[in-house]
């Protein structure tokens, strides 16, 4: 079974966070979490209120971390999430997230964005000439990193798989899940 990196950090949305790491583990697959550093991080819940204008956000879980940014060998696994919420907006700053995706996209590996998550590749120049879904507001900000922008639950784009949010989290796991199967084996440890 494949090795997952989850990058995320503090007002990650919690089911955009929680939900993958739990299903990947289900599915027989190790996911490890990494952020800024190995504390818990703190995370947010999202949610639709009538009369607002914008989602609300109240704060969730803790989630625990198993390792820092700076400590990712990111040869050592085989297909990377970036779950949305706020943190994507702060994490694409720091150059050890940089490094890491570069070399999940650089290889085709399998990527999987949630929500705000695509704001990480495209701070890098990696979504141009991709497709992709995201939350419906960031539509602009998608298409001026070069990117296709689909409003859909579960956009596939070759190894990269990305969704508008938490709503579509049971489309875009299946879609995920098909798409890391048909990755290649990771090397034996």
């Amino acid at each position: 079974m494949a090795r997952v990196l989850v990058l995320t950090g503090d007002a990650a949305e919690e089911l955009d966070t929680m939900y993958p790491v739990f299903r990947l583990r289900e599915g027989g697959h190790e996911a490890i979490v990494a952020a800024p550093t190995t504390r818990a991080v703190k995370l947010v819940v999202h949610d639709f209120e009538p009369g607002w204008d914008a989602y609300t956000e109240r704060p969730g879980h803790q989630l625990p971390v198993d390792l820092a940014f700076a400590d990712v060998r990111p040869e050592d696994y085989q297909a990377l999430v970036i779950p949305g919420g706020r943190a994507p907006e702060y994490i694409r700053t720091d150059p050890d997230v940089a490094r890491i995706v570069h070399h999940f996209f650089d290889r085709d590996l399998p990527v999987g964005t949630i929500c705000h998550g695509p704001q990480v590749p495209a701070a890098f120049g990696l979504l141009r000439g991709r497709t992709t879904a995201a939350f419906p507001p960031l539509r602009t900000d998608m298409e001026m990193a070069g990117a296709t922008f689909v409003d859909a639950p579960d956009v596939v784009d070759g190894t990269m798989v990305s969704c508008r949010g938490w709503p579509d989290l049971p489309e875009w796991s299946r879609a995920f899940m098909h798409v890391l199967e048909k990755a290649p084996a990771p090397a034996v440890r």
